[in-house]
């Protein structure tokens, strides 16, 4: 009897114990690894993507190449919080263009910009929320060095400050060819945001700009006041000016964007629906239903940031950098391995207050199934380390 009830007494100890110890905390290990060419993971990136380019106002559409890495935590509430990390493409589309990235081409390898994007993109099925909770994203020019050595008579990229006096001249007249064949609106510079050079038959200089609507028309006088408009960027023109002895040769093509201002009294379609051409990509994508509306207070945070050239940072020896200094993505809105909640009520309906757990993004965790997925353009040039 004696021993037995030491033995009772440290039984009830460890209950009690047990009952005061605090919940199960997350961690890593709850994160669950899927298919990069998964068609699921395939679709959530596509949205994810719309949302990124969409939430910039500078820059150009950028284009999937691959997803190469994904986690799924799935949540208390319904849905799962899903940990992307996407390759990702340059294309010939401004964002203020609003186009879809599948309905842009992206550049040609000589031209190209390409990076790398993580995101945390909320999924929840039976509600039909899809939701971009924060991202970014890195990208670089193709390495010039390696572009010579494939192709020395590839287009040069150059500075676009217009203190160059051959950009200068190649917006300007390329500008002024395109008002001369206007019927009615003129338009003004409003800056060059690309430019490269290349010997054709003389030097010859390749710019785009992005332009505005002039205060003046065709048909007024020169007593038109000449004070550029308050107008955002109407349009993006594409212009070059080749030159061979004294004659000039230019031409000028300009894409201007469809205005995203809804009529009075109409809502505006590209808040309150998904992606619409999204089933256009020739991938599997996911098949669930499109996404619901979400309100104004879910702005995703995140950025784009563009960096120099590698051989540029490290001359002759990029190929010594690794992945994060390459391309250096960071993306945690919380640090503490125990994850931190988010309220994310205002997309449900309801009074019911709900939260979800955000925890730190992956990065040392090996993924046991396949990825990267298949890249859309395979060339080692324009693939992230």
């Amino acid at each position: 009897m004696g021993l037995l009830l030491p033995l009772a007494l440290c039984a009830l100890a460890t209950c009690c114990g047990a009952t005061s110890m605090p919940q199960p905390v997350p961690k890593p290990s709850l994160l669950l690894p899927r298919g990069c060419n998964d068609s699921d993971v395939l679709g959530f990136a596509g949205f994810a993507l719309e949302n990124i380019n969409k939430d910039r106002k500078e820059g150009y559409v950028l284009s999937l190449n691959r997803v190469s890495d994904a986690w799924q935590y799935r949540q208390d509430v319904p849905g799962s919080l899903f940990y992307l990390t996407l390759d990702v493409l340059e294309t010939h589309c401004h964002v203020l263009s609003k186009k879809s990235w599948m309905d842009c081409e992206v550049r040609d390898l000589h031209e190209s910009v390409y990076g790398r994007c993580k995101a945390m993109f909320y999924v929840n099925k039976p509600r039909r929320i899809l939701y971009l909770v924060a991202y970014n994203c890195t990208v670089r020019p193709v390495s010039r060095r390696k572009i010579h050595n494939t192709c020395p008579d590839c287009p040069s990229p150059s500075s676009a400050d217009l203190s160059d006096p051959r950009v200068l001249e190649a917006a300007t007249e390329s500008l002024a060819k395109y008002n001369k064949k206007s019927t009615s609106k003129q338009y003004s510079l409003v800056k060059v945001i690309r430019a490269s050079s290349q010997w054709v038959f003389g030097p010859g200089t390749f710019v785009e700009y992005l332009v505005k609507e002039s205060p003046c028309t065709k048909s007024q006088t020169s007593s038109c006041s000449l004070q550029l408009s308050d107008s955002v960027p109407v349009g993006l023109c594409r212009g070059s000016l080749n030159q061979r002895d004294e004659d000039k040769f230019i031409s000028v093509a300009c894409d201007f964007f469809e205005s995203q201002a809804p009529a009075p009294g109409e809502a505006n379609p590209a808040a309150t629906q998904g992606p619409a051409n999204l089933p256009k990509v020739e991938e599997p994508q996911w098949k669930g239903p499109a996404p619901s509306n979400v309100p104004s207070e879910a702005v995703p945070k995140g950025s784009v940031q563009y960096l120099p050239d590698l051989d540029d940072e490290k001359p002759g020896d990029s190929q010594a950098m690794g992945p994060h200094e390459a391309f250096p993505v960071q993306l945690d809105l919380t640090t503490n391995p125990q994850g931190e909640a988010l309220d994310i009520s205002f997309l449900f309906l309801g009074p019911k207050e709900k939260k979800l757990l955000v925890l730190p993004f992956p990065k040392t965790l090996k993924h046991p199934v396949e990825c990267p997925g298949p890249a859309q353009n395979t060339s080692p040039l324009v693939t992230p380390p």
